[in-house]
């Protein structure tokens, strides 16, 4: 070191990282160079302690990337769609009234969304060549680009026309689930089989709902229509940036969720709940998974130190529709033996999953609840980025080998 002036291996050395990153710093803007007598480069003591304290709080965040959105805030353990606290929309709104609130900024009367029958039968009929034992989250993987084909005007990007979309697409994604729309005969009473919850639980359930079953399913649907800057989410508008059609961008946050730690993680609750036939063995299947070094799914959330505020919200819908079922009760006792060792509370993963659980639905239902729910927040997220008209380009940091003249 000279005086005040780093050379670039101690500069790199100091920051953490390779010779070819600190170069890469400096032609984005981020910490100046200088030239010595003998030509080495030469880098200010200060500039790279100042990058370096940013660089922790980026890695402390996860990520640089930064987009600017009226949709959801998350402050102080708390939710919000544009303002509107996402517990009380839950408790007070349908589904459809919300997302289409998360479109538009408005709630507009609550009428039933219908899908085009033609690409109903479609997204049905490719679903036909998946195996039985298909997972609801994959069926709908392959029913949305069926959907596309059948929409000759899907590259209208407007807002009111990416509306008019949504209430098409997921109408017919909730339809086209087995046992939904169509001729199969209707598991729910008529008041709500034409809501969205009332037709995923057609396609979803295994006979008719007890009283508020629905209702706590609707709420479900609300409590995860968005989430701010999921990972999920961020593929959906990168490809919104460059104006791909609705039903690209819901394809994109389709398959981004096969990720462990995105929707799936509700699927790996619903096989430890399966295990767990009473109170007594919830210890056990526990335990089980944390002696093989297995992440316990559905307890804990990075955003929420304190516990997600999702989750005792659905639970306390949970209680009212399901007390005194055998099977409510082995879900507390699951809670219950992670609380009192200690352990992270319970999200909204599990939270999701204990709604199939008690619903008796088919393997993989939660996946497919959340899959429907978020199709909303892409949308409202694709509509954000149609107005903008500027594709999202994050820059590299090159850490391969060096370039240039300091080769």
């Amino acid at each position: 070191m000279v005086g005040s002036l780093l050379s670039a291996q101690e500069a790199a050395e100091r920051l953490g990282v390779k010779p070819a990153t600190l170069y890469a710093y400096v032609s984005r803007g981020l910490v100046r160079r200088e030239r010595g007598a003998d030509g080495r480069s030469l880098f200010a003591l200060t500039d790279v302690d100042r990058l370096g304290r940013r660089g922790r709080r980026d890695r402390a965040s996860g990520t640089e990337l930064r987009i600017e959105s009226a949709l959801t805030a998350i402050e102080d353990h708390a939710i919000f769609y544009r303002g509107e606290d996402v517990l009380v929309l839950a408790q007070s709104r349908t589904f459809e009234e919300v997302a289409e609130f998360l479109w538009t900024g408005e709630f507009h009367e609550r009428r039933p969304w219908v899908g085009d029958p033609r690409a109903q039968v479609a997204a049905a009929s490719v679903q036909a060549a998946l195996p039985v034992a298909a997972l609801p989250l994959d069926r709908l993987r392959v029913a949305v680009p069926a959907l596309a084909a059948l929409d000759p005007l899907r590259y209208d990007t407007g807002e009111a026309a990416v509306v008019v979309t949504g209430r098409r697409l997921i109408a017919a994604m909730a339809g086209a689930l087995p046992g939904g729309g169509g001729s199969a005969p209707l598991r729910v009473r008529q008041a709500v089989s034409d809501s969205i919850a009332g037709r995923l639980w057609n396609g979803l359930g295994s006979g008719p709902p007890r009283d508020g079953a629905v209702e706590t399913l609707n709420a479900a649907l609300v409590l995860v229509a968005d989430h701010e800057l999921s990972v999920s989410t961020v593929a959906a508008r990168m490809a919104a940036s460059i104006a791909a059609d609705p039903y690209a961008v819901v394809s994109v946050g389709l398959s981004a969720l096969g990720g462990a730690m995105q929707a799936v993680a509700s699927l790996a609750v619903e096989d430890l709940l399966g295990e767990v036939s009473s109170p007594e063995l919830a210890a056990r299947a526990i335990g089980e998974r944390l002696r093989r070094g297995d992440r316990l799914p559905g307890f804990g959330h990075r955003l929420y130190p304190g516990g997600d505020p999702r989750a005792p919200a659905l639970l306390r819908l949970l209680r009212r529709s399901w007390r005194g079922d055998a099977r409510l009760d082995a879900i507390e006792a699951v809670i219950a033996a992670c609380a009192e060792r200690g352990l992270p509370a319970p999200n909204i993963d599990f939270m999701l999953a204990s709604l199939a659980h008690l619903a008796g639905m088919q393997r993989g239902a939660s996946e497919a609840i959340f899959a429907v729910a978020r199709t909303a927040g892409w949308l409202a997220h694709a509509i954000e980025e149609y107005e903008r008209r500027t594709s999202i380009r994050p820059r590299a940091i090159y850490v391969g080998v060096p370039v240039g003249p300091e080769r």
